[in-house]
């Protein structure tokens, strides 16, 4: 196309802009040539452009399709400011930081937290096709990766850009990716020490600057190294050009590197007392910047983050105490003070603390580092002088040293990170990932700044000839003609800088020289470039820097400084110094590596020696010195800028050796604000990265490519009708773009593309949009007719319709008036007539009113006139009663005081006497004689009197009882007597009640009247307020449908809320089911791992020994032990034998010797016989036990009654002995005094007597022993206190076994004492039975008493009622009582029924027992149709009937399989291991699970433990093991899962458990569990199952989840999307052989045909149905999640046509799903994200009711992915984009929305497994029915 043609009026053209750099604009008329162009700016500004050459014409604006792409090189216009606009629209309308510009990915920083960098993020980008996913770092990651894992080639990722754009955190995100998919499985976890070494290098190679808070001060290359299976086995890391410098300065707003300020906030922790730091304002390294602190930034936590990644990579808490040590000695350093002296001499101050701390610190000597730091050693030939140092010499030495100390520090740090992440084994391949400084430019650029353009540089050479190379070889491969493309080459810029007489030649040269100085450097520059070489300049201002021209700007050097940072130089005395450390750390710092390593013991510094001695000393010295110095001047140090330029190189060489990607940081802003673009800025790092010589390059050439298919695809509407050809769409695409493009150097056609120059593509767009638009015309026009048409045609009958019902509104209207007058008269007649009627019955009623009132006031006087003189007469009569009785008992009170006089003189009288009687020692022994005498007679009359007492107090308890009954009696009666007088008062109240009734009347009538005046009133008062009561109406049900929508409104928030809360206890089960499962699935997986290690070391094992021996006889052993499942109930796992030595041993043994011993069956017989006798004496001696405790029940009050007595008596005697031994140690102190012999016998006597007594209390308390033991034997469950008991036999036992001692008088006490204890606790014991006896008899009488009372008010209320109506109450009241009698009886009557239906089973299945083993009973004899017959024929018969899986058979078996022990190996592998699918087609569905549960059946038929024991520990087994060698087979999978869930069925359905009992028949509750409890077995066989479920769950997810993409996005079922042009990365894609090329022809029928297959093998298997639901459930989860996933990383995917796909395929779905009778309400909640997601897409986005509809109807999605999708939302051909405000509104209004760390997630989880159930499915067959097909092959075992 000619410039005329494109530069038309209403072109979009860019303009220059001082601010904006560029704008837009649109032609205002068509250019001619020669002409100046006229633009309208957007602003609305007119500007006319002067056109000199075409070169000059402003350029064009690229179509809005292309607007917001990913990838800058699939713009069709390809310049500056198109890549300028296309940034900006992403970063701040999509709020996208990455953008592709062809091989380089753009990263802008957002400077915010985004969530696009968490597991989730990593899991979408994994193994998926880059082109089509979204520009992101793990994007770049996973490309290097793939070709990384895909072609074995080296990969490096170069990160770069200017300080604060971000480059770090980019690198960092790079090897987390890394670090996540190529994680090892080994203990040594490298990928965590790789991870660990980001915050150790951040601490102390980053620092605060004025652009970046986190700013790396050096550069860093790091090589990951992998495996051959592409895991991470280790890391090594290299550094370039760390800062020194800022070590000793700071500028004004920065900070010192991190390490310093996490040593200064950590100061305070013990282990870091010693170091003696501060605040950093204290030290002169940290106060310069003046800003110690940095917002989000926690210095103390980053100090524990850095000593946690020290110990991970091996650093040890001693060595990191020797880091803070040195680093705490470089702060010290810059507090030593050095002040100038006389002369030109420096010194320090003596009390100077910070000097003695760090030499401290560093195990220096203080007097050495005080001397050397202001004087310097000087070597002549004869003599080594010692010369101060100025003052600035001095400062600069302190600060060099420091510089150099930190410096030896980092390179050992970074040695050591080294040493942690060596490989283990070889390396195989590597990804490096090299995060080096940007181009920088400053307002003054030193030596750091120089060497930093240098190395990029390099790398922009490098780069340009990579992008170059890959232009090159596209043109190549699709066989295009192509012209060379000229590009930018910088070689003459590096040769200026590294070549002989270059600028870092000349540099060393002059660091060579003594005296050399920045000024003859700058002088030797000036004479050897200037006007010599094109990229070198001298500035006219200046002597002393000089100009550079490099690839992205001129930038201007100064010189000061450079001579001496090449240098490098520390004082050598220094050096000494530090490598005489008494710690090894700090002198192994500052060795030389040529030196050997000193002795730590005789390292210690000595005092210094005087210089010269002697003469001969003295030239022995100075040799020495000569020939170090030679030494040290062969061995050159190299400067630093040669160290710089020899590290690139070998980087170069590297990165030059590997396929390298590119990712370039970009800064948008210097004020570090969120997303805010400042296009200066923005257009200068893109220049200086390289970003717009890559546009330029591409632009240069064919830019824009289509594949003929999308060129088809998109400009099909382009093509006349003879030109279109599906079948051949490279004939069509060549005869359309002749015809369209008459210039063929436009276009070019390859074997697969057509590629395009630049603006070409717009060209195309244009005639596209054109001929769309003349369409559309024509349609709006056939449109707008036919809808005018329509519309005149419906108001001509509208109007005939309006004419019609007008006039019969008229006609009804004059009837309506007619019959109003007519009512009216009518009404006013009756009006009159009730007027006049109401007046008179007003005057009536008053006159009567008046007469009544008139009558009560008299009444009322008198009454009260006789109330006064009756209440008079009351007050007289009391008044005289109280002082009458106030007299009296005074005179009383009086007499009874004198009686108490005189009575208490005469008592203490007496009282006197007989203290002076008792003093006498005759009195006592005359108490004394007789004692025992008297204790045996009152012994026996106690006896007596406890015996007479006791028949005393029964006869006292009958003589109560009858009492009580009298009692009653006589209150009934009083009760009636109080009912009779009740009558006759309620009689007299009935005569007066009729009297005020007859008042009432009178009265009635009297207000009728005034009623009637009232309403009249009332009438008149109405119709004035029923015009108000109209308004107050209205405004009523205003206010109630206000209030209604208010309800309503509430209700539903209520609703939703407590939905919320359903949800989310709903959601902890699932995640509670899910933690278990997982639990199950990661035993499981280690169950596995382990058994592949035992089958590994096995197999070693028998080849070592088939080795050894002969190969001949090799045996295969088989462990089926694997996973063996321990420790459930009373059984234990044993291990099971291999099946194919058993069958080689019945095969030499012989059937005969196989089958069962006679002799054991007939013991057996026996045995059974035995237990049946003994059931059957059990029985009697049951039911003759049940006799004898009612017996003893009955009598059991007596016996506790005469306990009671006994205990009494006991605790009497007790208290009479204890004051008895006291009175006896009394008698005893006394007698000591005087006759000893005397007091000895009365000792004896009084032990024979106490052993007597001891006797006899020994026996009473086994006696009460015995009958406690016969009492807690008889005891019913309604006994109260049982602990109180069992604790008082203890005791009592106790008590015997210390009677049975001997002992002397105290033993016998203790003894005493112990009987008493015990006495006590039972009188304890018999009060609570006693207390609850009485609560009971308590209740009793409450009951009987509610009783009583409900009979007196039936009695009560028959008594009001009418003879007849008391008889009917009666009738219905023993009618209710008969009825619930009845209700009793009756379910006394069910009970005992089942009961005795009970006991016939039980009688019945022991019948069935005995006849099973042969014998009948005795009534019965064997017939040929009897069970004893069948199992005797059976036997005989050797092998089963084989037949159909369930039929009826003329016997009647027992549902049991009988197999011996020996064959159940056989049995395991024939019905698991072996056998296949398809041999159980055509059967019963879990055939094989019935089976083995009636093996089951068998072993609990016959009680053997160990027998169920080992079988079902090898089904589990068996099971495990077959799933596991068909882990990737569908087929097996969901059989055995079938099989499982059937066999756990089974067995909960036989437990005899009541909740599963209850839903099976009779006859099969007759074949449950007789003796074992197998629930632990079930909980095995549950997880089991579990586990089989995830792994048929996990083969769905891997043949389904490639194809969910292509699928429900990719395809274009409904054909409705167009495609777009493609950048660069899609281009290298598709050219790859990539395995994601092979799902593009997948659609949705694809997915739904591999649903069905897999529920038509569900159905085959008998899965249960609700099981089928949950697997169908877990594969459209996956379904969504991923479709989501992919859709929010994909900003091609994001408009209105995907939508329109997206509903098109989950209609799809949904039709399948209601064909199969799955679609619930539950596979609707699983769908609904996906719903809602294409509603987003189709949804308008224009005003505010669409804000309020998006966040109405996107319920189910987070805010998050909400304004993701309205963010890529990409407008379709005529649709305007989506307005930033319009976001921003629907981000606000869902700002409050739910759970905040919900709503800020961004992708679903689509690993997340809904937790499974298996619900109880009994069976309907019957266990007796099933037979073993013959295909099966178990011969045998037999049916019993």
């Amino acid at each position: 196309m000619s410039t005329e043609e494109l530069y038309t009026k209403g072109a979009r053209v860019w303009i220059r802009d001082p601010e904006e750099v560029w704008i837009g604009g649109t032609l205002t008329k068509d250019y001619k040539e020669g002409q100046n162009v006229e633009v309208e700016l957007e602003d609305g500004q007119e500007r006319t452009i002067k056109i000199k050459t075409k070169d000059a014409m402003p350029p064009l604006r690229n179509p809005e399709i292309l607007i917001g792409e990913n990838d800058l090189t699939s713009l069709s216009y390809l310049h500056e400011p198109a890549v300028l606009y296309n940034l900006n629209v992403r970063f701040i309308q999509n709020r996208a930081i990455y953008t592709y510009c062809g091989i380089v990915l753009v990263a802008i920083n957002p400077y915010e937290q985004l969530p696009l960098y968490g597991e989730d993020v990593i899991n979408a980008y994994h193994s998926q096709d880059m082109a089509g996913m979204d520009p992101h770092i793990f994007a770049v990651a996973e490309e290097a990766f793939k070709r990384l894992s895909r072609f074995e080639q080296d990969q490096s990722i170069i990160v770069s850009g200017e300080s604060g754009a971000g480059k770090t955190v980019s690198a960092k995100y790079a090897m987390r990716y890394f670090a996540t998919v190529g994680g090892s499985y080994e203990e040594t976890q490298v990928e965590k020490k790789v991870l660990a070494s980001n915050p150790i290098m951040e601490s102390i190679g980053n620092a605060k600057t004025t652009r970046n808070d986190n700013s790396s001060r050096f550069g860093k290359y790091v090589e990951i190294s992998f495996n051959k299976i592409h895991h991470i086995i280790g890391a090594h890391m290299r550094t370039y050009l760390l800062e020194k410098t800022r070590v000793v300065f700071q500028a004004s707003e920065e900070r010192n590197y991190h390490i310093f300020y996490q040593l200064c906030a950590s100061s305070d922790l013990p282990e870091l007392q010693e170091l003696q730091l501060g605040h950093p304002d204290e030290f002169f390294y940290t106060n310069q910047g003046e800003a110690p602190e940095v917002v989000g930034i926690n210095d103390r936590d980053d100090l524990e983050e850095t000593r946690d990644a020290f110990q991970l990579v091996g650093i040890s808490e001693e060595t990191q105490m020797s880091i803070f040590r040195v680093v705490a000695a470089v702060l010290h350093f810059g507090n030593v003070e050095v002040k100038p002296e006389r002369g030109d001499n420096s010194s320090i101050e003596r009390d100077n603390e910070n000097i003695g701390v760090l030499c401290k610190l560093l195990g220096i000597e203080e007097g050495q580092m005080r001397k050397w730091l202001v004087n310097r050693k000087i070597v002549t030939v004869r003599e080594v002088l010692t010369k101060p140092l100025p003052y600035q010499q001095a400062l600069n030495g302190r600060d060099a040293l420091a510089k150099h100390i930190y410096a030896q520090l980092f390179k050992w740090i970074v040695k050591q990170v080294n040493k942690a992440l060596v490989p283990t084994t070889k390396a195989h391949n590597f990804i490096g990932v090299l995060d080096i400084y940007g181009f920088e430019m400053f307002a003054i650029n030193s030596f750091e700044q120089f060497c930093i353009n240098y190395a990029n540089e390099k790398l922009q050479q490098q780069f340009t000839q990579h992008v170059f190379k890959l232009e090159q070889e596209e043109y190549i491969r699709e066989k295009i003609e192509w012209n060379m493309i000229d590009f930018y080459d910088n070689q003459p810029c590096i040769d200026l800088i590294e070549n002989k007489l270059g600028i870092l030649d000349l540099l060393d040269e002059e660091c060579m020289v003594p005296k050399g100085n920045d000024d003859n450097w700058c002088q030797k520059l000036y004479s050897q470039h200037v006007n010599k070489s094109k990229h070198f300049t001298k500035p006219r201002t200046s002597n002393s820097s000089y100009v550079v021209h490099h690839f992205a700007d001129k930038v201007e050097y100064t010189a000061e400084g450079f001579v001496e940072k090449n240098r490098d130089n520390v004082n050598d005395e220094h050096l000494n110094i530090l490598r005489a450390s008494q710690y090894e750390f700090v002198a192994d710092l500052f060795r030389d590596k040529n030196t050997k390593a000193v002795d730590p013991k005789r390292s210690a510094i000595k005092p210094m020696t005087p210089a010269v001695r002697t003469q001969k000393q003295f030239k022995k010295s100075v040799g020495s010195q000569l020939q170090d110095s030679k030494s040290k001047s062969k061995e050159m140090k190299k400067s630093v800028g040669s160290q710089f330029r020899d590290s690139l190189k070998i980087l170069m060489t590297k990165l030059n050796s590997t396929t390298p990607h590119y990712v370039r940081c970009i800064k948008p802003n210097d004020l570090k604000e969120s997303f805010c673009y400042e296009p200066k800025r923005a257009v200068e790092q893109l220049r200086a990265c390289g970003v717009l010589e890559t546009i330029r390059i591409s632009a240069a050439g064919f830019p824009s490519r289509w594949t003929y298919p999308e060129f088809f695809s998109r400009y099909r509407v382009l093509m006349i009708k003879k030109e279109a050809n599906r079948n051949n769409m490279r004939g069509s695409a060549e005869k359309t773009l002749t015809r369209l493009i008459t210039n063929p150097d436009k276009y070019q056609f390859g074997k697969t593309k057509i590629f395009f120059r630049a603006g070409q593509v717009a060209y195309m767009e244009k005639l596209r949009a054109d001929l769309l638009k003349k369409a559309c015309v024509r349609m709006q026009k056939t449109v707008r007719g036919y809808l005018q048409r329509k519309r005149y045609k419906r108001l001509k009958a509208a109007t005939v319709v309006l004419q019609k019902h007008i006039r019969a509104t008229n006609a009804r209207r004059l009837v309506k008036f007619m019959r109003r007058t007519k009512a009216t008269i009518r009404l006013q007649k009756a009006w009159r007539r009730y007027r006049q009627r109401k007046a008179y019955l007003h005057i009536r009623r008053a006159v009567v009113t008046i007469q009544a009132f008139t009558r009560g006031m008299y009444g009322r006087r008198y009454y009260k006139e006789v109330l006064r003189e009756a209440r008079a007469t009351t007050i007289q009569r009391y008044t005289r009663g109280l002082l009458a009785r106030r007299s009296y008992q005074k005179a009383r009170k009086a007499i009874i005081l004198l009686q108490c006089c005189t009575r208490r003189m005469y008592a203490k009288r007496e009282l006197k006497q007989l203290k002076i009687e008792a003093k006498s020692v005759e009195h006592f022994k005359k108490l004394n004689i007789g004692m025992e005498n008297k204790i045996i007679e009152l012994q026996q009359k106690l006896n007596q009197q406890a015996k007479v007492s006791s028949m005393n107090k029964e006869k006292e308890e009958v003589i109560i009882k009858l009492e009580t009954k009298v009692k009653e009696m006589e209150s009934r009666g009083g009760e009636v007597d109080v009912l009779q007088k009740k009558k006759v008062e309620m009689e007299d109240e009935l005569t007066k009640l009729r009297r005020e009734l007859d008042e009432t009347r009178t009265e009635r009538d009297k207000l009728l009247l005034d009623m009637k005046a009232a309403q009249e009133q009332f009438n008149q008062e109405k119709k004035l307020l029923e015009a108000e009561s109209e308004k107050l109406r209205k405004d009523v049900l205003e206010k109630e449908n206000i209030l209604k929508e208010q309800g309503e409104r509430m209700e539903g928030e209520i609703k939703k809320q407590v939905e919320d809360e359903t949800a989310g206890l709903r959601k902890d089960l699932e995640d509670e089911r899910y933690n278990h499962q997982k639990l199950v699935q990661d035993y499981t997986r280690l169950e596995q791992r382990k058994q592949n290690l035992e089958d590994e070391v096995k197999s070693l094992e028998t080849e070592v020994k088939t080795i050894e021996s002969h190969p001949v006889e090799r045996q295969i052993v088989i462990d089926v032990k694997e996973g063996s499942e321990s420790g459930y109930g009373t059984l234990s796992t044993t291990d099971l034998d291999d099946t194919d030595t058993v069958d080689r041993e019945i095969e030499e043994q012989g059937e005969e010797k196989a089958s069962m011993d006679m002799s054991i069956f007939l013991k057996l017989q026996k045995r059974l016989k035995d237990l049946e006798k003994e059931k059957k004496q059990l029985e009697v001696d049951l039911e003759k036990k049940d006799d004898v405790n009612k017996e003893r029940s009955n009598g059991l009050e007596k016996e506790i009654h005469t306990t009671n007595l006994q205990m009494q008596r006991l605790k009497e005697d007790n208290n009479k002995l204890r004051e008895e031994v006291e009175m006896y140690k009394e008698s005893l102190e006394k007698a000591s005094e005087g006759d000893g012999s005397q007091v000895i016998k009365v000792f004896n006597q009084q032990i024979e007597v106490l052993n007597l007594e001891n006797e006899k209390h020994r026996d009473e308390i086994i006696k009460l022993k015995t009958e406690q033991i016969v009492h807690r034997e008889v005891a019913t469950p309604d006994v109260v206190d049982a602990g109180t008991n069992t604790d008082r036999q203890l005791y009592v036992d106790q008590a015997a076994e210390d009677l049975n001692k001997d002992g002397d008088l105290e033993m016998a006490y203790q003894s005493l004492k112990m009987t008493n204890q015990i006495l006590e606790k039972e009188l304890q014991a018999q009060t609570k039975n006693h207390e609850h006896e009485v609560k009971e008899l308590k209740e009793e009488v409450k009951k009987v008493m509610k009783d009583n009372d409900r009979q007196q008010e039936i009695i009560g209320e028959n008594l009001k009622l009418k003879p007849e109506d008391r008889v009917n109450a009666i009738a219905q009241h023993e009618i209710t009582r008969l009825t619930t009698e009845n209700m009793d009886l009756m379910e006394q009557n069910e009970y005992l029924e089942k009961n005795v239906k009970k006991l016939k089973k039980q009688l019945k299945a022991a019948h069935k027992k005995l006849t099973s083993v042969g014998e009948p009973s005795p009534g019965l004899t064997p017939t040929t149709d009897s069970p004893v017959s069948i199992l005797a024929n059976h036997h005989d018969m050797g092998t089963p009937n084989h037949g159909p899986a369930v039929r009826h058979k003329e016997r009647d078996l027992m549902g049991i399989i009988e197999y011996q022990a020996d064959d159940q190996p056989r049995l395991i592998k024939n019905i698991i291991i072996d056998f296949k699918p398809k041999m159980a087609d055509g059967y019963l569905p879990g055939l094989p699970a019935y089976i083995i549960f009636m093996c089951v059946r068998h072993a609990d038929y016959i009680n053997n433990d160990n027998k169920i024991k080992m079988l079902l520990t090898g089904v589990i087994n068996g099971i495990k093991k077959t799933v596991k060698k068909h882990f990737e087979e569908f087929e097996y999978v969901s059989f055995w899962l079938t099989n499982t869930c059937r066999l756990l069925h089974n067995l909960k359905q036989y437990s005899g458990e009541q909740s599963f009992s209850s839903q099976n028949s009779d006859f099969q509750n007759e074949h449950c569990l007789r003796n074992f409890d197998l629930s632990e077995y079930r909980r095995v066989l549950n997880d089991l199952a579990v586990h089989i479920y995830q792994m048929l769950v996990r083969i769905i997810e891997n043949q389904v989840q490639p194809m969910i993409v292509p699928a429900m996005l990719e395809s274009d079922s409904a054909g409705l999307t167009a495609n777009k042009p493609t950048g660069m990365r899609g281009r290298s894609s598709s050219s790859v052989n990539n395995p994601q090329q092979e799902m593009r022809n997948v659609s949705i029928e694809s997915i739904i045909k591999q649903l069905s297959i897999y529920l038509a093998v569900m159905n085959s298997h008998g899965v249960d149905p609700q099981l089928i639901r949950q697997v169908m459930k877990q594969t459209f989860y996956l379904v969504t999640s991923t479709t989501i996933n992919n859709l929010l990383l994909r900003k091609e995917m994001c408009h209105w046509s995907k939508g329109v796909q997206i509903r098109y395929n989950l209609s799809e779905l949904e039709e399948w799903l209601r064909t199969n009778n799955m679609f619930d309400q539950g596979m609707e909640n699983i769908l609904e994200p996906l719903v809602q997601v294409a509603q987003l897409l189709q949804v308008k986005k224009r005003t505010d009711d669409d804000v309020k509809l998006i966040c109405d109807t996107c319920s189910m999605l987070t805010t998050t992915q909400i304004v993701k999708i309205l963010s890529l939302y990409t407008p379709d051909e005529y649709e305007s984009r989506t307005e930033i405000s319009f976001i921003r509104q629907v981000q606000q209004k869902l700002k409050n929305r739910g759970d905040a760390k919900r709503e800020a997630q961004l992708l679903i989880d689509a690993r997340h497994q809904i937790p499974v159930t298996f619900p109880y499915n009994p069976s309907s067959v019957l266990l007796n029915e099933i037979s073993i097909p013959a295909k099966f092959g178990l011969n045998y075992v037999h049916c019993i």
